[in-house]
């Protein structure tokens, strides 16, 4: 489980830093604000972790990407799509971790992280990246 969050923990800051460059690029001072995680039990750290996934591809990225749209910034277009696409997948990966909850006890697994876009997988049988279509050598492994 511990390899999930890392691997997502690494894709949030590839996001980050792909936010951080369109504010930049348009002026802006980039200020993170990172509270402390409330940390619980595994389960219910999963179930937290699916709403907010599910909130950020179905709510917020949808509403950045309409913003970013009218206001003809291309930049912060393509980097909220590549965070929505992510946040999909990881979505998907905590799901399946909480329906697995008791298979992915014991050694850690690997997970693979675009570098430009943040998608996240756990295989590389792919040329290049479905969300970002960077060459599947920009993936970093993530254990």
């Amino acid at each position: 489980m511990a390899s999930l969050f890392r691997a997502a923990a690494r894709a949030e800051e590839v996001h980050a830093a792909n936010h951080a460059e369109v504010i930049k690029q348009l002026g802006g001072d980039p200020i993170a604000k990172i509270d402390a995680p409330d940390v619980r039990s595994t389960g219910e750290n999963l179930r937290a972790a699916i709403q907010g996934e599910s909130y950020e591809r179905d709510t917020m990225y949808p509403e950045f990407i309409a913003t970013a749209r009218r206001e003809g910034a291309r930049g912060a277009l393509r980097s909220f799509n590549y965070a929505k696409t992510a946040e999909s997948e990881h979505a998907k990966l905590y799901q399946q971790a909480l329906d697995n909850l008791e298979g992915m006890r014991g050694e850690g697994r690997e997970y693979y992280v675009c570098a430009v876009c943040g998608m996240t997988t756990t295989n590389l049988d792919f040329a290049k990246c479905a969300s970002c279509f960077s060459p599947k050598e920009k993936y970093v492994a993530v254990r």
